[in-house]
């Protein structure tokens, strides 16, 4: 018994309260993630939120260490694109599973080691990188499609509303931890924002208005793609990068998580479930993921230190496609935009 509570860390103090808000806040902000990557990939919305499910589950239980979230990342499902326009969705989740294969495969030979000897200056660009590109994804949403289909910046009173709550959303995020540290500063920034919108009927954009939420549980289905060398041939390249993106971001991103919390992940392990949360993945619709900077830090900075963190984000993004979808879809994108940009602040070294 002791052995099983050492393997997924309850063997160490946990601070329950802190654990589940941490896991909430995590959620919210990988909810319209998810919606927009699967949508610009080609899947179904819902796939990217079976994939923060799955993936999220599975590394939490299963990965690496403590503290790092998983979940439909766009890093991955972005290199599918082209196989997508080609082939259809099919052989996507084909390439999804034998990626997690791939993965599984460096797990059990342990080549995940060597991801220490990346030099500091490529893990300073690897961060500092993705923190311009979690900054400039938000800005996004002060942008909308005119009537001839192009992009155009948002006017008038919806241009001043959009700014004006994520200004308070950032002020919250970055005031609210002098009043208390006992409640994530980035959900209470959300729940604020949430509440004023409803109370004072304002007009803004909404999680709705990316994609609903709602659905049933992921679906078991196999590929229906013909099973012969040629197909393999076909995916196997796709696979492959799927693979070492996904291990590359996850790694470093468990390198990152290590020098915060002056403790040591286990790389290894963390490619194990990082391919056995791909080959469900695959075989449940999920568009596939890994180790997201973005959530991990909104997690670490929200305080949690264990698994359950990890754990109550995926249930509580299965329960809100579920249940929860009618409320959800009513939150505004404002408040996620101003506590992934006070992310993408913090993330930058």
């Amino acid at each position: 018994m002791s052995n099983l509570l050492k393997f997924f860390d309850l063997d160490k103090p946990i601070a329950w309260r802190t654990e589940i808000l941490a896991g909430l806040a995590v959620a919210m902000t990988m909810i319209p993630e998810s919606l927009s990557f699967a949508i610009l990939a080609g899947f179904p919305p819902l796939s990217g939120l079976y994939a923060a499910f799955i993936a999220g589950l599975v590394a939490a239980l299963f990965g690496g260490r403590p503290g790092l979230i998983s979940g439909g990342a766009g890093a991955t499902v972005v290199t599918l694109i082209a196989l997508i326009k080609s082939h259809g969705l099919e052989y996507a989740f084909a390439a999804v599973a034998l990626a997690g294969v791939i993965q599984i495969i460096v797990g059990i030979c342990k080549w995940a080691k060597y991801i220490r000897l990346v030099p500091e200056s490529v893990m300073y660009g690897f961060v500092n990188g993705l923190a311009v590109i979690i900054f400039s994804a938000q800005l996004q949403q002060f942008f909308t499609v005119d009537a001839a289909g192009q992009k155009v910046l948002l006017q008038g009173s919806a241009m001043f509303t959009m700014s004006a709550l994520v200004a308070l959303t950032v002020a919250i995020t970055f005031l609210f931890p002098k009043i208390t540290k006992k409640f994530p500063s980035s959900l209470a920034a959300i729940i604020v924002v949430f509440a004023v919108v409803l109370i004072f009927g304002i007009e803004t954009r909404t999680v709705g208005d990316i994609s609903a939420v709602s659905g049933s549980l992921p679906p078991f289905h196999i590929p229906a793609i013909p099973f012969t060398w040629e197909t393999f041939v076909l995916i196997l390249p796709y696979a492959a990068i799927v693979a070492v993106v996904g291990l590359t971001e996850g790694l470093l991103t468990l390198n990152l998580v290590d020098e915060i919390t002056e403790t040591k992940g286990n790389g290894s392990r963390e490619s194990l479930a990082q391919g056995a949360s791909n080959i469900l993945n695959g075989f449940f619709t999920g568009m596939g993921g890994c180790p997201m900077i973005a959530q991990t830090l909104v997690n670490i900075n929200a305080g949690a230190r264990s698994r359950v963190a990890g754990v109550v984000a995926a249930l509580a993004i299965i329960f809100i496609v579920l249940v929860a979808a009618p409320v959800i879809d009513l939150i505004p994108m404002a408040a996620l935009m101003g506590v992934m940009m006070v992310v993408s602040f913090f993330t930058f070294k």
